[in-house]
């Protein structure tokens, strides 16, 4: 019998998603743990897992097209089984089952939060108070785990941290922060699951007394309202349109306005005022969908059409502006990580220029076999590992008490991401074969610009390489990655004359700069590894044994 999957809900204000990439097609053998699509939420780009056998018969939503939640996205049974009838339906009865469970969930809710403040004497949260729960992150989710907490009771929080990261049924996220305060209470302990709606914590002015709110489990109800009052379970429809009415202007009674991390992007790469953007998510919440269909109001066309002098209109024209973005956290761990380099480490640079035409030609023959791909980037990090192995020194790590000297090779090599800088690591790497490491590369490279890759495949190094050849920058100095001893600058390959065998003729160059860490690092050492770097490298066919 044919499954419908309709459009998943993957985050807890997700209201529609957009289908970034189909990873099967029509006529594809599913089976349950398959990755589907990947699906961009107003939070992420995450993978949308199959929970089901059978074949792919119907896709519903296109690749690059946005879709309501609930909404029929694909359609999976048995081979050549006649789905017609779903693919003509109605979307309110494709929908009909959906709406069945989530009525009946809400149902449950409530009737929960009935049975926990009968309990007790009616609460009334007070002024400030946030309480947040277990939050639902996937579409299938019935309980969390706290992998982390990165806040703590009476640390002080702001809109856009990340609280916590929370496991769910398909991955670990990060939970972010949508209130300011001071963190009251944490109710699920780190390693601790717990069903989605449970008490997770609390937030609001620092000294508060919650102790009411905790021995409810969270639950609330206001003094005036009896215990006993029947629960009445309001159609989502008419809870949007609530939430439309009371929160028109996006701004709570402190002002703070709330917005989606993917609408507060949007909005700033389109220069657009939150404020004047009127949210339609949960409780008014600015979402991505807002921010896309928001047009200026006609203050423009007031203005313009006002008395005003030339000098007003010149002032306006001239005005000065700036804007503040929070850092993202891997903005924080970047700042935080180079600065205590810089400032620790006592750094000097040295600089050598690489005659590249035999590695060119090299290359060139290398990859003319079949299947195989090779870089100069990959020429070099192998290169780096050889030099390495004959100048251990430079493979070492300070510390107070003792210099480490690394018998193993595992070189890091800088990543550009959209948020910043990763640096994947490439295990031994002196013991893999030139196109190893070029697989090895563009495997973790592709996962650090996916956000993909995990914590272990980014620690470890014991040297890095940093690479901006390919945007033209003939030379520049890099900051040491603690705790290594030493960083290899890569330049661009410059075409130019150069004096060979007493001629000049035409050549092409690289310059490298190494950065090295003094307390470890003396400057014969560094140039000695420079010269041994050079010569693997002008003589590539030293790598190849």
């Amino acid at each position: 019998m044919a499954t419908i999957i309709n459009m998943p809900r993957l985050s807890d204000t997700m209201e529609e998603g957009v289908v970034a990439k189909w990873l099967k097609n029509v006529g594809d053998k599913i089976e349950e743990g398959d990755i589907l699509a990947e699906i961009e939420t107003d939070k992420a780009t995450m993978e949308f897992e199959s929970f089901y056998e059978g074949t792919l018969l119907y896709i519903g939503i296109q690749e690059g097209e946005t879709s309501p939640v609930d909404v029929l996205l694909a359609v999976i049974g048995e081979e050549n089984e006649d789905i017609s009838a779903i693919i003509n339906a109605s979307p309110e009865t494709v929908k009909e089952e959906t709406v069945k469970e989530e009525t009946v969930a809400e149902v449950k809710k409530e009737e929960s939060i009935t049975k926990n403040t009968s309990a007790s004497d009616s609460i009334t949260i007070p002024e400030g108070v946030q309480v947040i729960t277990m939050p639902r992150l996937s579409d299938t989710m019935t309980d969390g785990t706290v992998a982390t907490w990165l806040k703590k009771v009476g640390d002080t929080v702001e809109e856009g941290v990340m609280l916590a990261e929370i496991e769910t049924d398909k991955a670990t996220m990060e939970f972010e922060c949508f209130y300011e305060g001071t963190i009251l209470y944490i109710g699920v302990q780190e390693g601790e699951t717990a069903p989605v709606d449970s008490l997770l914590t609390i937030i609001g002015p620092a000294g508060t007394d919650v102790s009411a709110i905790v021995a409810n489990g969270g639950a609330s109800a206001p003094a005036e309202k009896s215990t006993s009052e029947k629960v009445e379970v309001q159609p989502a429809a008419a809870k949007t349109e609530e939430a439309k009415t009371v929160n028109s202007s996006n701004n709570s009674p402190s002002g703070r306005i709330f917005a989606s991390p993917l609408a507060k992007k949007i909005a700033s790469d389109k220069g657009i005022n939150l404020a004047d953007v009127n949210g339609s998510g949960e409780n008014g919440r600015i979402i991505k969908k807002d921010v896309e269909n928001y047009t200026p109001s006609s203050k423009a066309e007031e203005i313009k059409g006002s008395s005003v002098t030339s000098s007003e209109s010149f002032i306006a024209i001239n005005e000065e502006k700036s804007k503040e973005v929070k850092n993202s956290q891997m903005r924080k761990a970047i700042a935080k990580s180079l600065g205590n380099s810089k400032f620790t480490a006592p750094h000097f640079y040295l600089n050598v220029e690489v005659d590249m035409d035999n590695a060119m030609t090299s290359r060139k023959t290398i990859n003319g076999i079949p299947d195989v791909k090779v870089s100069f980037n990959d020429m070099v990090v192998k290169a780096c590992a050889m030099a390495l192995k004959k100048h251990p020194q430079v493979n070492t790590s300070w510390t107070e008490t003792n210099t480490i000297i690394h018998s193993h090779i595992h070189i890091g090599v800088a990543v550009a991401v959209a948020d910043g800088l990763l640096v994947p690591v490439v295990k031994h790497t002196d013991q893999l074969s030139l196109t190893q490491i070029g697989a090895t590369v563009r495997d973790l490279a592709g996962k650090a610009r996916d956000k993909k890759i995990k914590v272990d495949e980014m620690q470890g190094s014991t040297f890095t390489v940093s690479n901006l050849g390919m945007f033209g920058i003939e030379s520049f100095t890099s900051i040491i990655n603690q705790p290594n001893s030493a960083i290899l600058s890569v330049g661009a390959i410059i075409e130019k004359p150069v004096v060979k065998k007493g001629q000049i003729v035409v050549g092409n160059t690289m310059k490298l700069t190494l950065a090295c860490d003094h307390r470890t690092v003396d400057g014969a050492v560094g140039a000695q590894f420079l010269q041994t770097l050079k010569t693997f490298i002008e003589n590539p066919v030293t790598m190849l044994a």
